[in-house]
């Protein structure tokens, strides 16, 4: 696989584990450039929160943000491997799960772990996802310090 060629990400579920529902057990990967976006929060580019007290305005900013960071380096959620939730009621996953749905191609889903946490940087915080991408390797977007 030269540098140029997309990279084969393959998700798979073993027989021998339970049936997922919205996550890939398995995201197997062949070639390409592996990108990790920081956990994204509800916050808007003036840095104001998005939502307050509401988990889904708050899941929406947050997919937003993410589809924001992908697209810097010309990505898409199709690139998308991995997701990891960090929530404060791990009992309002589906809502979660509503948002993310929006986003994701939901027949081959992303590998994914779900965490509740006691808090998060801020206490008007709800959520935060961070994720795991791959895109064909080769030159790369600029960034602010030239490279």
């Amino acid at each position: 696989m030269t540098d140029h060629q997309s990279p084969l990400i393959r998700f798979v579920n073993p027989p021998d584990l339970p049936r997922p529902f919205g996550y890939s057990h398995v995201a197997e990967v062949s070639g390409g450039k592996t990108i990790y976006l920081s956990g994204q929060v509800a916050l808007d580019q003036a840095g104001a929160l998005i939502g307050a007290g509401d988990l889904r305005a708050q899941t929406q900013q947050v997919f937003a943000n993410l589809k924001a960071a992908l697209a810097a380096v010309g990505a898409d959620f199709s690139a998308v491997v991995k997701l990891t939730y960090f929530l404060l009621d791990i009992a309002q996953i589906q809502i979660v799960r509503e948002v993310r749905d929006q986003f994701v191609n939901v027949q081959q889903p992303p590998a994914s772990s779900a965490v509740e946490v006691r808090r998060l940087f801020r206490d008007d915080l709800l959520i935060e996802i961070e994720a795991i991408a791959v895109v064909p390797g080769g030159s790369r977007a600029p960034n602010e310090f030239g490279g």
